[in-house]
């Protein structure tokens, strides 16, 4: 069973992956890359990755992906729609769906998908970034917003992946406690809150030194790579060191 609990039919054998989810593309390209066929447009990671496109993660070319003829297709219960996913089980496609709200959980849930649907061994760089993250952090705490879109702003709510990657690392977000994992926040109620630290990913939207921190007069404002910060990946090796230095 992947890790919405639904049961997935995973050949024992598997030879071809498609992958709608970037982190889970770049897992995927520094394990076995020679199983990797097909991604979304979206899959930035290898910057060499020269595989089969299948559009995004949200409108995934179903039919490019069927033609692929896919061993196994990696999906994740966030980031993919049902829909999509329901439709390729329908064809008989097995498509495993990652669900991913913590750090220990990415760390469960990427050795069960490595051993259960690509049906290969654990890959060093797994333990690597494990370890990196194993130390409690040290130091005084801190409070913070994370804006993740404007024109409607929305921030990090409460159970998600990018939440609990701060707070390993000393930092607690605000709105941890929201009902929405997402919601919309008016700008003037963010800057009210007069967090210490207002985390600026580059991605979903493109936060940036000219875009983004001019709406945070006074507050302290990180640039951070979105990638460091949300992918559940090789990307975790680097992002605790990578991320403290962002974050000041």
């Amino acid at each position: 069973m992947d890790d919405t609990g639904a049961p997935v039919a995973v050949p024992e054998t598997v030879r071809r992956i498609v992958s709608l989810v970037p982190s889970l593309t770049e897992s995927v390209a520094a394990t076995v890359p020679e199983a990797l066929v097909g991604a979304t447009d979206w899959c930035s990671h290898p910057a060499d990755l020269d595989v089969a496109r299948v559009r995004g993660t949200k409108n995934p070319d179903l039919d490019a992906i069927r033609r692929l003829r896919p061993d196994a297709v990696l999906a994740n219960a966030e980031e993919n729609r049902a829909p999509d996913i329901e439709a390729l089980r329908a064809s008989g496609v097995a498509v495993w769906v990652t669900r991913i709200e913590t750090l220990d959980g990415a760390f469960a849930s990427l050795d069960r998908m490595f051993a259960l649907a690509c049906r290969t061994a654990r890959p060093a760089w797994l333990d690597a970034a494990e370890r990196a993250w194993l130390a409690p952090e040290d130091g005084p705490r801190r409070t913070a917003i994370v804006p993740i879109w404007r024109r409607p702003w929305m921030v990090v709510g409460r159970d998600t992946f990018t939440g609990d990657v701060l707070r390993r690392l000393g930092v607690d977000n605000l709105y941890a406690g929201h009902a929405e994992r997402y919601p919309k926040i008016p700008l003037d109620e963010l800057v009210g809150r007069r967090p210490e630290l207002v985390v600026l990913p580059d991605e979903p939207y493109a936060f940036s030194a000219t875009d983004g921190p001019e709406c945070f007069p006074g507050l302290s404002c990180a640039l951070v790579s979105g990638r460091l910060l949300t992918w559940y990946g090789p990307s975790l090796v680097e992002a605790r060191a990578e991320l403290r230095r962002a974050l000041g």
